[in-house]
């Protein structure tokens, strides 16, 4: 078969993109997931990828009054606001929260969205309506209780490109919010306006843009928890080899649409949990199918960048959150012990910001029971 130029042309422009968008796709790695229990607890959890360097990541409380300044391209001048509710989130670089849990049971997360995410322009006459897209979580948590407060407050708001010291651009963002009901929705920027999708698979990866990953699915319809039926092709008798047959094709690499339809996938052939501790083991149980090496994982998208080599993993954290018991859970890169905070045993009534690092120790502790078989 011969292709004429304008052919061959079409074709190198099509691949092309298809491979600069799969090595995009591979840099930016963290997976959401929400899962409901028998009693209705919704628990919503996600993974925090990140390869280039350290995040330092801490667990910080807010307490309800608490004075916030939302940042601007010119500096703190952006919107002022005063903390309705008290939360509990992940501090990154002790200046950014990017996961949380408010008193009222809203959960929240945010992931890189990397190409996709589209500011406001910022005008300084609307700067005291403006905040950056690190401000958005805090925002959310700190002032909404329900989805639909979500909504109609974020749409009176300018998120506006801010630069970032730290990755010396402005934080490309989509984000995921859970209520104690189990409803759930994404929100992402295009054309400077904050776009919102319901979310029916519970679910959240990063590029591309969230409607593309439902359509996506579509092309997965076929998978199974039960084994495919035997059959014949010829005289020879195809049989399952193994167990798992049913979810042959299943997309096993690191790109965020794999990543998602694998998510969906594993929430969706969950097994049936009581809720509360029970849903949050089996959210552990999904997400850490999704622990990256360090290669693999956010800031590493060039292969020419700086990697800290100290981490041991892509995957500095997994936390997850207990809408209804109002509970916090997580482990990290140094140490699979989960640890928990429980957010009805604190003042939220009072006080400045307080935070502990997620780690007391960097070291996973390890608990000898030699002595048990003697």
């Amino acid at each position: 078969m011969c292709l004429s130029k304008g052919k061959i042309w079409s074709l190198t422009v099509a691949v092309t993109f298809f491979i600069l968008f799969l090595f995009t796709a591979t840099t930016y790695a963290c997976t959401g997931v929400r899962l409901v229990g028998e009693d209705g607890t919704a628990v919503f959890g996600r993974t925090q990828e990140w390869g280039k360097f350290d995040l330092n990541a801490k667990v910080a409380v807010i307490a309800r009054g608490t004075s916030f300044q939302g940042k601007t391209p010119e500096g703190k001048n952006g919107l002022r606001w005063d903390a309705k509710y008290g939360f509990v989130g992940t501090l990154l670089l002790d200046r950014a929260f990017c996961t949380g849990l408010n008193e009222r049971g809203l959960s929240a997360g945010f992931f890189y969205h990397e190409g996709f995410a589209e500011y406001a322009d910022f005008d300084v006459k609307k700067a005291d309506q403006s905040i950056a897209p690190s401000d958005v979580l805090s925002f959310i948590l700190s002032s909404f209780s329900t989805l639909e407060e979500v909504r109609e407050g974020l749409k009176q708001e300018h998120v506006v490109a801010v630069v970032d010291p730290a990755l010396h651009k402005t934080v490309p963002m989509h984000l995921m919010i859970t209520e104690p009901g189990g409803d759930c929705m994404v929100i992402e920027f295009k054309d400077g306006q904050a776009k919102f999708f319901d979310n029916p698979v519970g679910v959240i990866a990063n590029n591309p843009t969230f409607d593309w990953h439902l359509t996506n699915l579509r092309n997965y319809g076929f998978l199974s928890q039960q084994p495919f039926h035997a059959k014949k092709w010829g005289e020879l008798e195809i049989t399952p080899l193994a167990a798992g047959s049913g979810l042959l094709g299943l997309p096993g690499d690191f790109t965020s649409p794999s990543r998602f339809v694998r998510a969906t996938v594993f929430s969706q052939t969950s097994r049936p949990t009581e809720g509360g501790l029970d849903t949050v083991q089996e959210v552990f149980r999904i997400l850490d199918s999704f622990q990256l090496p360090a290669s693999q994982s956010e800031g590493t998208n060039t292969g020419n960048e700086a990697k800290d080599s100290s981490l041991p993993s892509g995957t500095q954290y997994t936390v997850v959150t207990d809408t209804k018991n109002l509970v916090m859970y997580y482990h990290t890169m140094f140490n699979r012990r989960i640890r928990k905070i429980d957010l009805k045993a604190i003042d939220f009534s009072t006080g400045t910001m307080r935070s502990i690092p997620l780690d007391e120790k960097r070291k996973q502790d390890i608990r000898e029971v030699t002595g048990m078989l003697q």
